[in-house]
């Protein structure tokens, strides 16, 4: 008897104990994969655009036209050029002339100032670090700051004001200076993620 539970009863007890084991791991590992799928996981795995530049053709605005809000006058303005064209900046915004007034604008890929707007704010990505205030991203070039495109998956807490609501194949983005975010959820927090960039050329 003794021989019969050492060679078949011990046994047989101790795989179904193993096995027991390991699916308990599973399910555990299972179910801490999807509380972290839930909580950390962006949600961007069905919406997101297949590539980084796209088309204008391809965009549609939600408002057929932008509301441009321009003002007679910025005090304390500096004047900084670039490619040959003059860009105001006031109050931690940038602005270009137009028939007497100041109209708010974003500046171009390239441009260069040698100190950062006021209450920027760092974001690491990749090993990389951005430099952003209001829907502008900088990078550091030697002693001055220039402005970029943020790389695919950069994530954003907040846009700025007069950013626009675009449709691209059915679905809805986040635009501002040609730059498009999707809305997404981190840790129960909303944020906005970089998924591409309209190419307007």
């Amino acid at each position: 008897m003794k021989k019969f539970i050492k060679t078949i009863v011990l046994p047989s007890l101790f795989i179904v104990a193993i096995s027991t084991e390991i699916s308990a791991q599973k399910r555990t590992t299972t179910t801490s994969n999807n509380r972290r799928s839930t909580v950390t996981k962006k949600v961007t795995t069905t919406r997101s655009i297949s590539t980084k530049k796209i088309p204008s053709s391809k965009v549609t605005y939600k408002k057929q036209t932008k509301k441009v809000v321009a003002v007679r006058n910025v005090p304390n303005k500096i004047v900084v050029k670039h490619n040959g064209q003059n860009y105001y900046y006031a109050n931690n915004r940038y602005y270009t002339q137009s028939r007497g007034r100041y109209i708010p604008i974003a500046p171009k890929v390239g441009f260069r100032i040698r100190t950062l707007p006021v209450n920027y704010r760092r974001i690491q990505f990749n090993n990389h670090i951005y430099f952003t205030i209001n829907g502008v991203f900088y990078n550091q070039v030697d002693n001055e700051y220039e402005v970029v495109d943020p790389e695919i998956g950069t994530i954003v807490y907040e846009l700025p004001e007069d950013y626009e609501k675009v449709v691209i194949d059915g679905l809805t983005y986040y635009e501002y200076a040609n730059i498009l975010y999707e809305k997404i959820q981190i840790d129960g927090t909303r944020a906005y993620e970089v998924v591409g960039i309209i190419d307007v050329k």
